[in-house]
């Protein structure tokens, strides 16, 4: 009996595990997004730029979200002006671009910075194993990308040269949707 009275007081105590769904986001229209929107959907977080030399795999990571999404992935794409000033513009000028070069239809969100003094509250959780208890995965460069659980929690950190296509990366996102 005394081993259930402090179980249940540690869980009442006990600060609540973090999800992606703590945090909301500004869309790339300025619009407030809640990721509790994601619920029940494996996401693939990705910090893109427009001038990058990894920019091509936008094609890749919208065909990638095109193939599973009737599955349940979803992808959310996070501008970010933090290596060499690749992606410059305003968030018009990226949507443009994504929507024209890469007929980019997965989510889009508003211009944050990933890294430094001004690196957004989802990126601190999504780099930090003291925030989301998986993996330190400091933003190396453009294009790095996370996968995110159903439970809304990460299950790994995947390199920013490194495809969607490659075959570990497509058998992490299969077995997360259960597929």
């Amino acid at each position: 009996m005394k081993s259930i009275l402090l179980l249940t007081i540690s869980l009442l105590i006990a600060p609540m595990s973090k999800t992606i769904y703590d945090f909301n986001m500004k869309n790339i229209d300025g619009k407030d997004v809640s990721l509790s929107d994601y619920k029940g959907k494996v996401v693939l977080i990705v910090n893109v730029a427009s001038r990058c030399g990894n920019t091509p795999q936008y094609k890749d990571i919208e065909a990638m979200y095109e193939k599973y999404k009737d599955k349940g992935l979803v992808v959310l794409g996070f501008p970010a002006n933090n290596f060499m000033e690749q992606e410059p513009g305003s968030n018009e000028t990226i949507k443009s671009f994504c929507t024209m070069q890469y007929h980019v239809t997965f989510p889009m969100f508003s211009k944050i910075s990933v890294k430094g003094s001004d690196m957004a509250p989802l990126y601190k959780y999504l780099t930090s194993k003291t925030e989301n208890g998986v993996v330190d995965a400091p933003i190396k460069w453009n294009f790095q990308k996370f996968l995110i659980g159903k439970d809304g929690k990460v299950i790994t950190s995947i390199a920013p040269k490194t495809s969607v296509n490659d075959p570990e990366v497509v058998k992490s996102i299969e077995k997360a949707l259960g597929i």
